[in-house]
């Protein structure tokens, strides 16, 4: 998302929001946000057809956040909003790592079973255990 977007989302202005990123500048990597080329300004300024680009208001080329770089800016801004966003970031942080502790706590009571008696229930466990277990990415088809 390009900051000015992200700013209204946040209830700040955009020049509110990149002072925020300049000063805390190494919480933004490149993976979580970069800065938009002349060109690719001009390719997403060509993208509005109807709007007159000196009327845009854009003087620098904006900063496009990846979903990290989203999640980074609820902790570096200081609006109301964005202290909310972040409450509920971690907080989903939290749920995550109690479904994966649940997870984890039945994974290893399946094993349990399946080692007291696995020569009684072989199939079922196998057919669980391919639930269980990621898909494995198949290669495609050759041919029509």
């Amino acid at each position: 998302m390009l900051d000015r977007d992200l700013a209204i989302h946040y209830g700040v202005e955009t020049r509110v929001l990149n002072q925020a990123v300049r000063r805390n500048i190494a919480r933004f990597p490149d993976d979580f946000m970069f800065q938009l080329t002349k060109e690719e300004l001009g390719n997403w300024r060509s993208q509005i057809v109807m709007s007159n680009s000196a009327k845009m208001g854009i003087r620098r080329r904006p900063y496009a956040f990846t979903e990290q770089g989203v999640a980074m800016l609820s902790s570096v801004l200081n609006s109301e909003r964005a202290i909310q966003v972040n409450i509920r970031i971690m907080r989903t942080f939290i749920k995550m790592r109690q479904m994966l502790m649940n997870y984890q706590e039945l994974k290893q009571k399946i094993e349990e079973m399946e080692e007291k008696y696995d020569y009684q229930f072989k199939a079922v466990f196998e057919a669980i255990q391919q639930l269980l277990e990621p898909p494995k990415d198949q290669p495609g088809k050759i041919g029509f």
